[in-house]
């Protein structure tokens, strides 16, 4: 403990600098100090410096001199030496203090005793090994601390929720040797801990990468981004699994879907749309898949022959994610695979589409026993995902032409067959991920179909109005990013790939 070293406080206030400055001051024999800077600004040119990335340190940095801001990963005290691992997100890089002319015991051992996740700032030389540290990100160099040049920023306590070498290790790796592991609700319980492991690290800034690759493949396209109510009169599915909130003197309800907002914006003449926020189901499912919010990305175009342009303006704005993340955020996935190994996503150019007909009959030929217009249950959808797998080696697909009868309100039928809809469902690793159709752009059909899904006509008023002005054909759909996330990179819950999850039993942090 810090308190061990005898430590006397004073402070001091630099008028010029606008900094508070507490020097933490170890004994007399000390030759180290500790120095917490919080203030405004630094406008004394000394003050500022240049602080190096931990990723950016390769051997070509070899024998520079440089200033590193980090986190304590680990500290480990042998003997006259004590040796750090520094992280900056899913970064990390080797750190020595020794005793010798330039560095005191007392030195050494105040390194030690800094708690883990305090954040340092160092000075230090930048060494190359003669063997790879296999133990950390950069392999190739070291840092050698020599001088009075270890300040705390910010002193973690002592006692941490959860160990993250813990919580990085894979599942029954280590167990002979009785290291722990971290279930799944600890980690949820200490989100802000667990998202500094360098598994989450990778997951979110892919995630990231995912909007970014929508957004700028959209845009390429000419879709305009909109942002839609999330608080709206009417169940936007139709359905009753919705929230209910207090709205001044009547009830309204959280948005299910961006849906009916996407289509009046096209009959507005936006043409191409699309948005990225959230979406609330009020489902009582305690799946491996469902949120009862997450992020939709969501789509919505008018096509000028068939609904098919829709489908593959979806799909190569989704094989251009795929493609995106591949080429720039092999580290994230590397890192991710760590923990949690996974054979590479695949996916074909142009996607493959089959007919849902087809689908039930690759099923019917593995044994299931299911009617032609019934719903695929989930592990239907899985059995198929590996059929088509087997049978195509991609895991994405597209499967078109659902029966009617299991499809929302505004979904248009086939003319050609009525128990069918131009509507259609893309999968990723045999989970459904997209969930879309041509939208009915006739008002009195769309009536037609709301009265036979016992629909509260006044509720959509607005809704079914925007219609009467001349509508142009058009469909879209809604994109789960965090299912996207999840099967892109092999995981196992959803719940990995949302920063700050909601399902039925979690409303905290």
């Amino acid at each position: 403990m810090l308190e061990s070293l005898k430590m006397n406080t004073f402070y001091t206030r630099s008028q010029e600098a606008g900094l508070h400055i507490m020097h933490i001051a170890l004994n007399k024999q000390a030759t180290s100090q500790i120095i917490l800077l919080v203030g405004k600004s630094m406008t004394q040119k000394s003050l500022y410096r240049t602080l190096v990335r931990v990723q950016d340190l390769t051997a070509e940095k070899a024998d520079q001199l440089i200033w590193l801001r980090a986190r304590v990963h680990t500290s480990r005290a042998k003997g006259k030496q004590c040796f750090l691992v520094l992280r900056q997100q899913q970064f990390n890089v080797q750190a020595l203090v020794a005793v010798g002319d330039r560095a005191s015991k007392q030195m050494v051992k105040f390194a030690a005793n800094i708690t883990k996740e305090s954040i340092v700032d160092v000075e230090a030389a930048v060494r190359k090994v003669e063997q790879k540290i296999e133990s950390c990100s950069q392999q190739d160099v070291e840092l050698h601390i020599e001088r009075v040049s270890i300040f705390v920023i910010s002193q973690a306590e002592a006692r941490l929720p959860l160990q993250l070498e813990d919580a990085v290790r894979p599942d029954g790796d280590g167990e002979e040797e009785g290291r722990a592991t971290v279930n799944q609700d600890t980690k949820l319980d200490n989100r802000v801990i667990d998202l500094r492991t360098t598994t989450s690290q990778a997951i979110f800034r892919l995630q990231s990468g995912v909007c970014q690759l929508f957004r700028d493949t959209l845009t390429q396209k000419g879709f305009v981004e909109i942002q839609t109510p999330k608080i709206i009169s009417a169940a936007s599915e139709g359905g009753a699994n919705v929230f209910t909130v207090s709205y001044f003197k009547t009830s309204a309800y959280l948005a299910q879907s961006p849906q009916l907002y996407k289509q009046m914006c096209i009959c507005a003449d936006f043409d191409k749309v699309f948005c990225v926020g959230p979406v609330f189901r009020a489902e009582d499912s305690n799946t491996h898949r469902h949120l009862t919010e997450f992020v939709g990305l969501d789509i919505e175009m008018a096509f000028n022959y068939h609904y098919h342009e829709v489908i593959d303006s979806i799909t190569d704005t989704m094989v251009q994610i795929f493609k995106g993340l591949r080429d720039n955020f092999q580290t994230e996935i590397q890192t991710v695979n760590k923990q949690f190994p996974s054979e590479p996503f695949k996916f074909l150019e142009p996607t493959l589409r089959l007919e849902y007909t087809e689908a039930v009959a690759m099923l019917h030929e593995a044994g299931v026993e299911m009617g032609d217009e019934d719903d695929l249950s989930t592990p239907n959808e899985k059995l198929l995902g590996r059929l088509v797998k087997e049978k195509y080696d991609t895991d994405f697909y597209v499967l078109d032409k659902y029966p009617l009868a299991v499809r929302p309100f505004y979904t248009m039928p086939d003319p050609n067959n009525p128990k069918y809809s131009n509507s259609y469902d893309m999968f990723m690793r045999g989970e459904e991920i997209l969930s879309g159709a041509q939208r009915i752009h006739d008002a009195q059909l769309l009536t037609d179909r709301a009265t036979h899904h016992q629909i509260d006509l006044e509720k959509i008023k607005a809704y079914i109005d925007s219609f009467r002005y001349g509508a142009p054909p058009h469909g879209g759909g809604g994109i789960g990013l965090e299912r996207v996330c999840m099967l892109y990179l092999g995981l196992h819950n959803v719940r990995q790939t949302s920063m700050f999850p909601r399902d039925p039993k979690r409303l905290t942090p």
